[in-house]
C-alpha cells in the first residue's frame, strides 16, 4: 500500500491526511473547496512547524510529509491510483451516500 486518498479536508480529514503523509505514504487530499484545501495545507504546516520547534521531528521530516501530501478538487482523479481510500468529508447522509456510489465506479 503506497497511495491513500482522503475525502475531506477538514478537522478530520486534514489530520488523517497529516498522518499518513508523515508516515511515508502518497495522499491525495481532496475537497470541492480550494479555499478548504488550502486552509487545511496550512493546518498541517503549522502542525509540522510545532512539532520541529518541539524537537518531535526535524525539518527533513517536515519536509519529506509536506513532499508525500497533494491537495486535489477532482474526485476521479484523486481516487485513481489509491489503494486505500478513508471518507471524512461532511456529516450529511445524502452526501456521504453520494461519494459511496460514485467510489463504488471509480475504485479498484
Amino acid at each position: 500500500m503506497k497511495h491513500i486518498a482522503v475525502i475531506g479536508s477538514g478537522t478530520m480529514g486534514n489530520g488523517i491526511a497529516h498522518v499518513f503523509a508523515q508516515s511515508g505514504y502518497r495522499v491525495n487530499m481532496v475537497d470541492l473547496s480550494t479555499e478548504q484545501l488550502e486552509k487545511a495545507k496550512a493546518t498541517i504546516t503549522a502542525n509540522l512547524d510545532r512539532m520541529v520547534k518541539k524537537g518531535v521531528i526535524d525539518e527533513a521530516v517536515k519536509k519529506a510529509t509536506l513532499e508525500n501530501l497533494k491537495t486535489c478538487n477532482n474526485l476521479p482523479q484523486a481516487v485513481k491510483d489509491a489503494d486505500l481510500v478513508v471518507e471524512a468529508a461532511t456529516e450529511n447522509p445524502v452526501t456521504k451516500k453520494k461519494i459511496f456510489e460514485e467510489l463504488d465506479h471509480l475504485t479498484k
